[in-house]
């Protein structure tokens, strides 16, 4: 004698009344098939995988990373940071033609605001570009120890950027695909860098709100691409399988997040005292 569980009848106690009444049931249903799955477009398709805890095949990548320049950066990170002495390294080294006075940057994207950056990634950038971790042939000369200084200057001028005032009447994106870019930021990006872009100082992690868009676009693709070789491994992978779309949308999302009112209003020192004029500098633009 076989016995039945009711359990086991109801899929097909509910198909029957399904059918009995006149609703749409699916080829499949009753069979052992699975429902078809949805099929993706490539040039809309967004990975979303936050990754809070890293592969195991990330793990020599991480170490690797986290080991970068690492001598001279926790060098510096050790230092107080002297704002006066911060100011004049900045305007005899930084502002010269590049990030201007004001360390907002072009709208265009030729160059970064990096006013009010965190002094913690200011200080690693520097330091990778000085190893040559990271590739940025026109600002390497002048991170060199012979123009900027030494780890004192370092730990000087971010602590100085990082008082900058910034402005939120950066580069922005068309607007078009605003919704994607926040589901991508929501999903991707709040868990290094913040909800409102703000960055994470003790993991190097940058503040991007109100970065100018045709920068992060470049510096997306450029990290996506390896191009740009001290990119967290993780976000490096992270983003792999990104289109255009998804990049264009969630850099113009980026770029529209607002800077909080002690960030647009800063803390910078007004002036300081200048250094003996130095021997003139090639022209790199």
């Amino acid at each position: 004698m076989i016995y039945f569980s009711a359990f086991s009848l109801l899929p097909a106690i509910l198909l029957g009344v399904a059918m009995s009444v006149g609703w749409s049931v699916p080829a499949w249903a009753g069979t052992e098939a699975t429902p078809p799955q949805a099929s993706k477009s490539t040039e809309t398709s967004t990975p979303f995988r936050r990754f809070l805890t890293p592969p195991s095949r990330l793990t020599p990548l991480i170490e690797n990373w986290k080991n970068q320049s690492r001598g001279e950066r926790e060098a510096a990170l050790h230092l107080s940071g002297n704002v006066i002495n911060g100011l004049r390294v900045y305007l005899d080294s930084c502002s010269n033609k590049c990030h201007l006075p004001h360390g907002q940057g072009s709208i265009n994207g030729e160059y970064p605001q990096i006013a009010g950056q965190l002094r913690e990634v200011t200080i690693k950038q520097l330091a990778d570009i000085r190893a040559k971790n990271r590739d940025n042939p026109t600002m390497y000369r002048f991170a060199l120890p012979s123009e900027v200084g030494g780890v004192q200057n370092i730990a000087d001028v971010a602590a100085y950027i990082e008082t900058m005032p910034m402005t939120q009447e950066n580069g922005k994106g068309p607007g078009t695909d605003l919704e994607l870019g926040r589901r991508i930021h929501d999903q991707d990006c709040v868990v290094c860098h913040g909800a409102h872009g703000e960055g994470k100082a003790e993991q190097y992690y940058p503040l991007y709100q109100a970065q100018h868009y045709e920068y992060l676009v470049r510096q997306y693709q450029w990290i996506r691409d390896g191009r740009r070789r001290n990119a967290h491994p993780m976000m490096v992978e992270q983003i792999q399988g990104y289109t255009q779309k998804d990049i264009a949308a969630v850099m113009d999302y980026v770029s529209r997040l607002k800077p909080s009112a002690a960030k647009l209003k800063g803390l910078a020192p007004i002036s300081a005292p200048r250094s003996a004029p130095s021997a003139p500098k090639d022209d790199l633009l």
